[in-house]
Order: C-alpha cells, then structure tokens, then sequence
C-alpha cells in the first residue's frame, strides 16, 4: 500500500483505485489505508469519498511491513468459485464466538449446513443480496456485523430520505456547502457491505434509489450533484432486516423481488441458557414464544431482552428485574407475560417496574459497615 502511493507522490487515489491495482479486497485496502494515515505515513483527504496521497513519511514506510493495531480485521475470504464433491457441511468452519466491531461476541447460528456468517459470505461473493426477517432483539443486526467486518449501516425509519442514503450539501466551518456523500455511495465506491436495518419502515419512493445499484445497472446518478454517476466496485453487497410485526412495517414487491434469499431469525433459547440466563425466564420466553406462533400473543422476550434482564438481575435483584420483564411487554399483553411468569417462577404477583412512594432519610437503608443518621450522635 505505502509503496503503490510512494510510487505516484502526485496522484489523490481512492480505496477502488488501490483495491483494482493491488488485487486485494477493498476492506484490507481500507484498513490498511487506514492505518498508514493513523501512523502519519500517508494523508487522506475528500469530503466525501475518501481519497488518499503519499507524504514525506510514505517512501520510509514502504520498506518495512505495516502491522495493523488490534481490532484491524483480516481480508475477507476468496469468492468460493466452481462447486466441488465436498458438501459444505465438510468444509471448515467457524463455530466460536466471533467479535463484533463494538466489543460484544456473536455466537454462530447454523444455515444450510454452514455457520450463518460464512453462509452469508459465501452469498455475497455470489452477488445473492439477503433480507433478514423476525422479531426485533432476535440478532439479525448482530448477525450482519459479525459476518462483514466493512460494514456501513442505515438505521431505517419513517424519516429516512433519499439524502440519508446518497448523500446530501452540508455547511463547512467556511460557512459554504459541500456536497457529503452517504452511505450507499461510499459501499458503492469502496466495494463494502452496506445493511438497511428495518428497510421496510423506510418509503417505497426512497428506497428506490438503491434498486438500480443492486439489478444489473450497479450504478446510481446522483441528481443533486451534478448529476454524477455513481458505479459500484467489485464487493459491493446489500443486505436488509425486516421486522414484521412493527407497526408500519411494510414489505413491498418491489423490495422484496430485490432480495433472492430471505432467511427467517428468531431466539436461540439454548444459546440464551448457555449463557447463563435464570432457566425460568428462558422456559417463560420459551412459553410465550409458542403462543405467539399460535397467533394467541404479540409479544414474547427475545434473546435482547433475556440479555437485558440478566444485566437488570445482576444490578437490581429477581423481583425488580421480572418486574421490569413484565413493564416491557407492550400493554395488551403484560397480563399474560405476568401470568407466565407467576405460574413459571412462583410468586404470588408481579406487575411493572414502578418508583413507590418518597422515602424518608432514615428509611434509606445503608450499605454495611456505614455511619447513617440513626447513628449519629452516640456514642459508646
């Protein structure tokens, strides 16, 4: 990397550029560039689509290795090419847990023989773009993090515009405007993932604008600046999540005929044991679940919220956690979330997490060992 920018000290390249020269996947590239420009062995610049130049440190640079910093990850694997005799049950795999950008670990899930996250690299090389769908807290967005490590994300909602996306003027500190693309341009230009999480929240009209980047065009105009054509790069994916029980969620045709294979998410509720969640509480998610299956319920705790309330025990103490299990369900089905977990756990109630009544100070109890207001004054 440092000696493809030494040997063009003039040029202003882009992660497409050195990727298509270099041979490599456009997320080593980034990474790499990346590094050069934390270490101060190259510049980068562009309001947009990053671009990135040699400096006076760059030539040094290139004569000895580069060692990314923990956290950097590897290149993604090679596209599988010709299918072979091995069926894919065969193949290695990675079964341990695997660590999202944010810290938290993503536990692999099995898909078609496979585990998900080499399942779903193995359909991007093939260009199958995928719709995830289930019950929020389930992990699809876990899922995509976990299996594209140069992940760009659009959170979806009923405000999403075709600006979010593409990309939109902005006012620099020079009080002027430039032109800041979005995320779709820059998975387009530097050949990532790109995921639109809750895609069916967002309007039909705005989504649009990604279609032709997706069929066999790949490339949008960007109307709003000079109307440039934007051309995607080799790695290029789209992914989507779909909750379909969220109010306003609406899968449309044209959306859906976009994504060749759509895999269905929900809890895992062994993992949620194996991870040390009360087995009580799993059994009444387990138990809700079912019902919601039967169309009985609308809701039943998924592993987020098994999690949540592992944490809120942990804090809070079993009472006030089943307390709040129950506050979360949305109204029309906390009766039935209390009943479960009173026939489940055995009290005799529980209702919302609720403040009582003002505590006087000489009921606040005190932490042991401690000189409270009941004490003072005395002496032995």
């Amino acid at each position: 990397m440092a000696q493809l920018l030494a040997d063009r000290p003039a040029d202003t390249l882009t992660i497409g550029d050195m990727a298509r020269q270099l041979g490599h996947s456009h997320g080593a590239v980034r990474n790499a560039a990346l590094t050069l420009v934390r270490r101060g062995e190259a510049d980068q610049s562009g309001t947009g689509q990053p671009e990135f130049l040699a400096n006076a440190r760059t030539a040094a640079a290139a004569q000895t290795a580069v060692i990314s910093p923990p956290g950097t990850h590897s290149p993604r694997a090679q596209p599988a090419t010709a299918r072979t005799t091995t069926p894919a049950a065969a193949t290695p795999r990675q079964t341990g847990p695997i660590r999202r950008a944010g810290g938290q670990l993503y536990h692999p899930r099995e898909l078609a023989d496979l585990p998900d996250v080499e399942a779903l690299n193995r359909l991007r090389d093939a260009d199958v773009p995928v719709l995830l769908y289930g019950p929020p807290g389930t992990g699809k967005t876990s899922l995509v993090e976990a299996a594209f490590e140069d992940l760009l994300t659009v959170a979806g909602d009923g405000d999403t515009t075709v600006g979010d996306l593409i990309g939109e003027y902005t006012q620099d500190d020079a009080g002027g405007y430039v032109f800041q693309y979005g995320p779709l341009v820059t998975a387009m230009t530097e050949g990532r993932a790109l995921l639109i999480d809750d895609a069916t929240l967002i309007s039909p009209k705005v989504l649009a604008a990604l279609y032709p980047a997706m069929d066999g065009r790949r490339q949008i105009q960007v109307k709003a600046h000079k109307g440039e054509t934007i051309k995607a790069e080799p790695g290029f994916y789209v992914v989507a999540g779909h909750n379909p029980g969220v109010h306003g969620a609406v899968l449309t045709e044209a959306l859906a005929s976009r994504f060749s294979v759509q895999i269905q998410i929900g809890t895992d509720y062994d993992l949620a044991l194996a991870l040390r969640i009360d087995a009580q509480v799993v059994r009444v998610a387990r138990h809700l679940s079912r019902q919601v299956e039967l169309g009985e319920l609308g809701w039943a705790p998924q592993l987020r919220e098994l999690l949540s309330y592992q944490k809120t025990e942990a804090v809070l103490g079993t009472k006030a956690a089943l307390a709040n299990l129950v506050g979360i369900a949305p109204v029309e089905d906390r009766d039935a979330v209390a009943a479960a977990v009173i026939k489940a756990v055995g009290v005799k109630e529980v209702a919302p997490l609720t403040l009582g009544k003002q505590l006087s100070a000489s009921a606040v109890r005190q932490p042991p060992g401690s000189t409270g207001p009941a004490h003072r004054g005395r002496s032995r």
